[in-house]
């Protein structure tokens, strides 16, 4: 196997996504943004394959061909550990903006500091302060 990385679908937001990320996480960067053409009137503009690498964690993405009803879902979500409280604070406060939290920021036994946020796309995120 070469690789196995998270693909993300989005209805109509995959670019918009990716720029949010690039905003959010301090060492996020966008590596590929390959749009439909005219030669697909319907989509012209969307994304037809993309990909984002934050940290060391490569994420693709695209816009969804056809309308979905399925959406992203807590069931999958990205872990992240932090250094220090003050970048998990940072990630918290950014990643909840027109999102939802699941388990606000606070010590939960199991984590001297966690947080399960939804941002704004629907993809969730795990935040946990390291040991």
């Amino acid at each position: 196997m070469k690789s196995m990385n998270p693909f993300l679908t989005f209805q109509g937001r995959a670019e918009e996504a990716l720029g949010y990320y690039t905003e959010t996480f301090k060492d996020a960067e966008v590596l590929l943004l390959q749009k439909y053409d005219a030669g697909t009137p319907e989509l012209e503009g969307k994304v037809v394959q993309g990909a984002i690498r934050i940290h060391d964690q490569l994420i693709r993405v695209m816009d969804s061909q056809v309308p979905q009803e399925s959406t992203f879902t807590p069931s999958m979500s990205f872990f992240i550990e932090c250094e220090t409280f003050q970048e998990m604070e940072m990630y918290y406060r950014k990643l909840k903006t027109r999102g939802a939290i699941h388990m606000p920021l606070d010590d939960y036994g199991f984590s001297r500091q966690f947080a399960w946020i939804q941002d704004q796309f629907g993809v969730t995120w795990q935040l946990n302060l390291s040991q």
